[in-house]
């Protein structure tokens, strides 16, 4: 899984489906990832369901044994599957990570424990354990935005190094030079994707990320392969002429992220984002033939007169076409 990874891969974090009375929508679920399936086998997709885009924090536990199991069974080993376990306690990572093993996944991607702040043995401890429980491997995704924490290169690489099973580094810093840091410190032991998506990934792809994470995957995986492919390559001027042709699309998140908020975050900028590219993600599929169906609170879908606008964009200035 590792060199699988190393060889540069687009991670697809799926979102969700549910229906409008709030339940799981598994059979659009199993339809979306036999799409993705199809499109990104053996061109370096990885489907990564119930992760921060799936809104996993708003399922239940059992609802995610459902929707791991949904995503491997409709993938169906023609790209791999690695499933978001993360938690804020060591042990429910671990029981988490143990039946997307069981269900068939190829490993496991593990946000930082929020809530309480570890100290960093507290960290090196939490994933040497999920690590020493599993037989797949453990993709570390270092994200201050959601868990008020943070590992530092210092602390990458003594967990790289001494801890067996970790296959890669999603890497969420908005800091060029700690990005860096961290490709000079562990980028010769372990893959480092760009965890900040199709932008970030433009901009530091010359210094050796292997990837990328990508919400857009879930409805133009095509675009996002070549997006990757052309990184990879070094052809600067055509990653420049891919990233313009998104602007269109990322200008209308930008303005639903301002007109919904955030209005309750304390994180300082450019932490303070919104989430509603999320419920811009689940229209967007929706309109082109996917299931992207509703939110679940405490985020909310957008409004019918921002979904027609999202429409003009889609179809008139992205020229995407409908799936089916």
């Amino acid at each position: 899984m590792r060199e699988s990874v190393r060889k540069g891969a687009v991670l697809v974090v799926q979102t969700t489906p549910f229906k409008k009375n709030g339940e799981l929508d598994l059979e659009g679920l199993s339809e979306n990832t036999r799409y993705l399936a199809e499109k990104g086998k053996g061109k370096g997709l990885v489907l990564v369901p119930t992760g921060s885009t799936g809104e996993n924090y708003a399922i239940l536990d059992d609802e995610l044994k459902r929707v791991v199991k949904t995503v491997v069974d409709a993938a169906n080993g023609k790209v791999p599957v690695i499933a978001g376990t993360g938690h804020s306690g060591t042990l429910p990572v671990i029981e988490h990570s143990k039946y997307a093993q069981e269900a068939g996944a190829d490993g496991v991607m593990v946000v930082l424990p929020y809530y309480h702040v570890p100290d960093e043995q507290g960290l090196y401890q939490h994933y040497a354990k999920i690590a020493e429980a599993l037989d797949i491997g453990v993709l570390i995704y270092n994200n201050p935005d959601v868990s008020k924490i943070y590992i530092k290169p210092s602390l990458m690489k003594r967990i790289v190094e001494n801890v067996p099973g970790i296959i890669g580094i999603k890497e969420n810093t908005v800091f060029i030079e700690t990005l860096y840091q961290h490709l000079k410190t562990v980028g010769d032991k372990v893959p480092v994707l760009q965890g900040r998506g199709e932008w970030w990934f433009a901009a530091t792809a010359f210094l050796g990320v292997r990837g990328y994470i990508s919400d857009h995957a879930n409805f133009m995986p095509e675009r996002c392969i070549d997006l990757l492919n052309t990184g990879l390559g070094g052809n600067y001027e055509k990653l420049r002429e891919l990233m313009k042709a998104l602007d269109p699309y990322e200008e209308f998140v930008n303005k639903m992220c301002a007109k919904y908020g955030p209005s309750t975050t304390i994180l300082p900028y450019p932490y303070m984002s919104s989430y509603m590219y999320i419920a811009v993600a689940k229209a967007t599929m929706d309109m082109l033939g996917l299931c992207g169906g509703s939110m679940r609170l405490p985020l909310i879908d957008m409004k019918d007169e921002d979904k027609r606008d999202l429409e003009k964009i889609v179809f008139e200035k992205m020229g995407l076409e409908k799936v089916n």
